[in-house]
């Protein structure tokens, strides 16, 4: 069967010590105009501001049927209760049941180690972010979503600089909880690591 769509996924949030893990899905018709977003790329190198109208833009071209995308957040519960790697799989699972169509009519592709359900075609992809535009934008949606998730924690939990580092784990956060112990949104399993606390 010829696919009719492609779909990119990839993930931020693995590795910080605070937060939710993000899951990025994005569903595009094959042979989609990408001039219509401009500016696309590995999330990492897209500037904040760039993000944020990237963003912008993809409400825009979702609302108007041009692609579809689920963000879904991965909770510091579920990361410390199941792993990461079983919360990431979960959050793909449940943001392709969210999103329109069925497997046989998708081709998904994945960044780095990440896998989709097996009853989709399928094709991971290392540095996917970097090298595939879906990949790409499905990157740039999922940090949007938890950087903004983040700064909104801050107001809740002051003392953690949470809009500065994003939960990750920087000599200034890690002082910052060595001064004022752990908070409910950081993920215990991940500050139970000796080596973090060496040079504080």
């Amino acid at each position: 069967m010829q696919h009719k769509y492609l779909i990119g996924i990839d993930e931020a949030g693995r590795g910080p010590l605070a937060g939710p893990v993000a899951v990025g899905i994005v569903k595009i018709p094959v042979g989609f105009d990408w001039d219509l977003i401009p500016g696309v790329g590995d999330s990492k190198q897209v500037t904040p501001k760039n993000r944020a109208l990237i963003f912008s833009r993809a409400k825009e071209l979702k609302k108007d049927g041009r692609l579809d995308y689920e963000v879904i957040l991965g909770t510091v519960k579920d990361i410390d209760q199941k792993g990461i790697a079983r919360v990431i799989a979960l959050c793909i699972e449940k943001g392709l049941h969210k999103l329109h169509g069925t497997s046989e009519d998708s081709f998904i592709k994945l960044d780095g180690s990440l896998k989709a359900p097996s009853s989709f075609a399928q094709e991971t992809i290392i540095k996917g972010d970097s090298k595939e535009k879906v990949i790409g934008l499905a990157s740039i949606l999922a940090k949007e979503t938890r950087d903004t998730y983040m700064t909104t924690q801050a107001k809740k939990y002051p003392g953690y600089d949470l809009e500065v580092h994003k939960g990750y784990g920087t000599k200034h956060h890690r002082r910052c909880i060595y001064r004022n112990g752990l908070t409910a949104i950081h993920r215990v399993s991940y500050c139970q690591n000796r080596s973090l606390w060496g040079k504080v």
